[in-house]
């Protein structure tokens, strides 16, 4: 475990100190495209900020390498060597994308050559554990074909979610720590050696997220790109394949007495086609959903558009940093919950913990449409939001109707403005600034028309 966090710091430290002068390199060369509308920043911001996240890869595999632990799994295995070769082809891609912004088809092109090369080193599944079966070895064709199409899945869905600051590398870190503790289980506790390089691969991920986070959290000075996104997607996906293609249940009979039983223990999270899915099930949702409402509509499903799941939670009145938080903590409810239950999948008490979580959830997600009846008297000693309106009141004869007088001398609609404004009768309400041919503020400044302020305009 030493060993690990060693590996994890460092990477973490190499990608958050290589960020800053990426930045200045995208700035200079021009890697910073117009605002599109789509993106919910107002100011151009660089890309490029997988390339410090490539280093902090390879700073990692390179520590990892020469530690006493950590140094079987170059020997007794090829698939940190397989990793790096994938991952080296898709950053180069990325940062292509990045400068010139290439063509939808060629990046998917690049994604399926990337993990065709992981396939020829050895990155692939064998097998499959199926519930009252056992493990379905598989042709050398089929396992091609799987291992490719969870490769495409998984980085397309993560690049659909980075849509906000610090959203993709949030939520791929939490996937990380859920598959580090899923695979370090299954290495260090049931004694497995084919499990250590997804370990290996988990702890990485979750150093090159941590270091660059720092610099993506809202209010971003840079922006990961297709070369970050794409890149934390494949090795996402590559420890995922690892740990579930490579490991043979019968390996774990010894533990669970049988083939079966030891497929039904490990059901959650050990069946390939739905480690994805339940490891970065947000993305992977949102994927599914973009594919089908542009389909719907009659546009290419690699048709950018403003209706992914982070782009609604602003629109229904989230702020920029709440949508994130929701996101994070959704991926963290499922990723965490399916790991804690494969652990004790017998235990009622998980299961009432993630219902229980679950319905918090939602609330936290319903919040800016959650506007309660404040009674009268309590309207003092609530923000304005939970008031009610004029219209509300003047139903009720509480004040008097327009060009009516209250005990203050003041019209109806003025009374109103007070108590709406918070001020107390009797003074003159502070102005409300009107946006001239533009949406009021719901919320979220990201996708508001609000005014900018210059410094020497405020002076």
């Amino acid at each position: 475990m030493r060993e690990y966090l060693l590996t994890l710091c460092i990477t973490a430290a190499v990608t958050y100190l290589l960020t800053g002068p990426v930045r200045k390199f995208a700035i200079v060369a021009g890697a910073m495209p117009e605002i599109r509308a789509r993106d919910v920043h107002r100011e151009p911001t660089p890309r490029l900020g997988g390339i410090a996240m490539f280093f902090g890869l390879c700073a990692g595999l390179l520590v990892a390498d020469h530690l006493p632990n950590l140094n079987a799994v170059f020997d007794n295995s090829n698939e940190p060597r397989a990793l790096l070769s994938g991952a080296a082809l898709i950053w180069l891609i990325g940062v292509l994308d990045d400068k010139f912004e290439i063509d939808a088809l060629i990046k998917l092109g690049g994604q399926m050559i990337a993990a065709g090369v992981m396939v020829m080193q050895g990155l692939t599944i064998l097998w499959i554990p199926i519930p009252g079966v056992g493990p379905v070895s598989l042709t050398s064709g089929q396992g091609t074909l799987l291992t490719v199409a969870l490769v495409v899945i998984t980085i397309n869905a993560v690049n659909f979610v980075d849509g906000l600051d610090g959203l993709a590398a949030g939520m791929v870190c939490i996937a990380s720590a859920a598959s580090f503790m899923y695979a370090y289980r299954i290495w260090y506790g049931y004694g497995i050696e084919a499990a250590a390089p997804a370990t290996l691969f988990a702890a990485i991920l979750m150093g090159m997220c941590l270091g660059f986070l720092p610099h993506n959290m809202h209010p971003a000075r840079i922006f990961m790109g297709d070369s970050g996104s794409m890149l934390i997607g494949l090795i996402l996906a590559a420890g995922a394949i690892s740990v579930t293609g490579q490991v043979d249940p019968a390996t774990l009979r010894l533990n669970f007495g049988g083939d079966r039983d030891a497929t039904h223990a490990m059901l959650p999270v050990f069946i390939p086609l739905l480690m994805p899915l339940t490891i970065i099930a947000i993305p992977f949702a949102d994927l599914v959903l973009a594919i089908v409402r542009r389909t719907w509509n009659g546009k290419s499903p690699f048709a950018a558009d403003r209706g992914h799941l982070h782009h609604r939670l602003l629109e229904i009145g989230h702020s920029h940093s709440r949508a994130v938080l929701i996101m994070y903590f959704w991926s963290a409810l499922i990723a965490f919950g399916t790991v804690a239950y494969s652990v004790h999948s017998t235990s009622v008490w998980i299961l009432m913990l993630i219902v229980a979580l679950s319905a918090l959830g939602l609330v936290l997600l319903l919040l800016p449409r959650f506007r309660p009846r404040t009674p009268r008297w309590a309207e003092a000693f609530v923000p304005p939001r939970y008031r009610r309106r004029r219209a509300e009141r003047v139903g009720t004869g509480e004040i008097p109707e327009t060009g009516g007088t209250s005990e203050t001398g003041e019209t109806g609609e003025a009374q109103a403005a007070h108590e709406e404004a918070g001020t107390p009768t009797g003074t003159a309400p502070a102005p409300v600034p009107e946006l001239s041919g533009a949406r009021r503020p719901h919320g979220s400044t990201a996708v508001s028309d609000r005014p900018r302020v210059r410094s020497h305009e405020r002076d």
